[in-house]
């Protein structure tokens, strides 16, 4: 495998999906230069479908090299990153680094959205500009139901059922899962067949897919990206803001609500719970209510005021 004949997508996608800072961009494409210098220093080819054992070998010599913790830590992350991309591009079938243990590093708490936040956004969306319904919708399902933006892109109208409130998501690896979805969100696709995209002329490849541009085509990862950061950048919103933020804010909503993490993990379609645990840290306020109420020894626990064991 060639990795520069990819650099030119992978440098888009970390601009648009990822939202990074050139300086961050630039970082990142020199980390992956590490692979053919780990290559070079081998003898060796890049595999086009690299196994477990390339990159166990690979972090070895990355933690042979001198590099600090730190450094390691960025440089892994940015070779997972490449691959993530070669992956959404069907460039390979699977990220084989999923299957690597990579050194442990303290995980960065996401940043989410609040309901004024998504309020201000989806108020700046003009409603009388054809595909405006449409991107207000996309924003309240992001929000409703957590979907990761490729989810979204691919979700077909068949595989929503509004009687009883679900929709059939196709995650990673093409794994299925139900998702409920709210009544508000549920209206407003009524409205968006019944409308904008009744009145569309779809190409015959892609008469399931729910959203369309005015070409008749699925959106794009990229549109739907520039999309959100135009809006977010528009309602003066600082912090960095991308589709996965949406995913974000539906997580966090639900744990500091109350809701348990495994249902929130088979929500979001995460392989592991421990992909799922960062929001539990998220509102630390929450948790102590939480334990003040339902612990047998707190005060506030209602079964101890009745003079329950």
């Amino acid at each position: 495998m060639q990795i520069a004949t990819y650099y030119r997508g992978f440098k888009q996608y970390l601009q648009l999906e990822k939202n990074l800072s050139g300086n961050s961009v630039e970082a990142y494409l020199r980390d992956i230069q590490k692979i053919e210098e780990y290559t070079v220093s081998r003898n060796i080819e890049i595999p086009s479908d690299p196994s477990g054992a390339f990159f166990n070998d690979f972090i070895k010599w990355i933690s042979e090299s001198g590099y600090s913790a730190t450094s390691q830590a960025r440089i892994l992350s940015g070779i997972r990153a490449f691959y993530d991309y070669l992956f959404l591009e069907k460039v390979i079938t699977h990220n084989p680094t999923e299957l690597v243990e990579f050194p442990k590093t303290a995980r960065k708490l996401p940043s989410v959205l609040t309901s004024e936040e998504i309020e201000k956004m989806l108020a700046l969306i003009d409603l009388s500009k054809e595909g405006g319904f449409r991107n207000k919708v996309i924003l309240e399902l992001l929000f409703a139901c957590g979907l990761r933006v490729s989810e979204l892109v691919n979700l077909e109208k068949g595989h929503i059922s509004f009687e009883n409130g679900w929709i059939l998501v196709t995650g990673k690896g093409n794994k299925q899962r139900l998702v409920p979805i709210s009544d508000n969100a549920l209206n407003l696709i009524k409205i968006y067949l019944e409308t904008e995209r009744n009145q569309m002329e779809v190409k015959p490849t892609e008469r399931e897919i729910l959203f369309l541009n005015r070409r008749g085509h699925r959106l794009t990862r990229v549109f739907i990206f520039t999309l959100i950061k135009n809006l977010a950048e528009a309602a003066g919103i600082r912090k960095k803001v991308s589709p996965h933020t949406f995913r974000h804010s539906f997580a966090t909503g639900l744990v500091t609500n109350g809701a348990d993490l495994r249902s929130v993990q088979n929500m979001l379609g995460h392989e592991s719970i421990t992909t799922t645990e960062i929001y539990a840290h998220l509102d630390r306020s929450h948790l102590k209510t939480v334990v003040e109420t339902f612990h047998p020894q707190s005060g506030k626990n209602p079964l101890r005021k009745r003079g329950k064991p």
